[in-house]
């Protein structure tokens, strides 16, 4: 029954990720909470890999289909994003090993998703003004922040990415959207690499990667296919509709820890 679940709530939030360029985890870690089949460490994990995947599928899926990106930008930010993911994913075990209990850690990382979102959402609900920085620094600077929220919230990359780029570098949403996958690849594989130098992979159980990978894959093409056909303006739409889904699963989540 778990690996159903797991199965249909990859493939959702996979699709919607790739279209909206949040990555799926920010739909994929609220909704595995919420199942409570596995640790707050393993779902992080789980949403990890599944994002991880879906950002190789997506991203090979809109090179195929004429999407040009400039190299030296998707460099400087990823460079900054492998550096914050590895950042997040230690300031995540450090979190993990110093609060007292699991749920308190699942609350933090519900806090700092719902403050994420609502920046996300009325970043584009309003159209606040873009920056329009150019600066290498900038480029680092930013993917260091995306990278680092990744990895410390499990959520792959999250509203943070689109909304980020389009306000500082004033990207329209569908080219946003495709750098955000990009790095979403880098900031992901960092934090796997530093689990697989530091913690290891003992404590999760593996033989669920099976129905996760597959579903990620799916998701990653769908998800790809729909962003090349739509509009930006119903791109907007699924950005802050998913927004708003995740925003009310997060707040059922916080209400379910604090009140239990």
């Amino acid at each position: 029954m778990i690996y159903f679940l797991y199965f249909f709530v990859i493939i959702f939030a996979n699709t919607l990720g790739a279209i909206s360029g949040m990555g799926g985890g920010v739909i994929i870690k609220p909704l595995l909470d919420l199942i409570g089949a596995h640790s707050v460490a393993a779902v992080s994990f789980y949403s990890s890999v599944a994002v991880f995947t879906m950002s190789i599928v997506s991203t090979a899926r809109q090179m195929r289909q004429g999407i040009s990106l400039k190299l030296p930008l998707v460099l400087w930010i990823s460079i900054g994003a492998l550096v914050g993911g590895m950042i997040g994913n230690v300031a995540f075990e450090a979190l993990y090993q110093f609060v007292p209990t699991e749920s308190y850690v699942q609350l933090i990382q519900i806090i700092l998703t719902i403050i994420t979102l609502l920046f996300a959402f009325f970043a584009t609900k309003f159209d606040w003004a873009p920056f329009g920085l150019r600066h290498v620094f900038w480029y680092l600077f930013c993917g260091l922040i995306l990278g680092f929220f990744a990895s410390l919230l499990g959520i792959g990359g999250g509203p943070i990415n689109v909304a980020l780029l389009m306000l500082f570098f004033g990207m329209p949403i569908k080219e946003a959207t495709v750098y955000s996958i990009c790095t979403i690849f880098f900031s992901q594989l960092s934090k796997l690499l530093t689990i697989t130098v530091t913690t290891g992979f003992e404590r999760y159980d593996l033989t669920i990667l099976y129905v996760i990978i597959p579903a990620a894959i799916l998701g990653g093409l769908i998800g790809a296919r729909f962003s090349h056909v739509l509009s930006p303006k119903k791109v907007t739409i699924v950005f802050q509709l998913v927004i708003l889904i995740v925003l009310a699963i997060n707040i059922y989540n916080g209400f379910i820890i604090l009140f239990h």
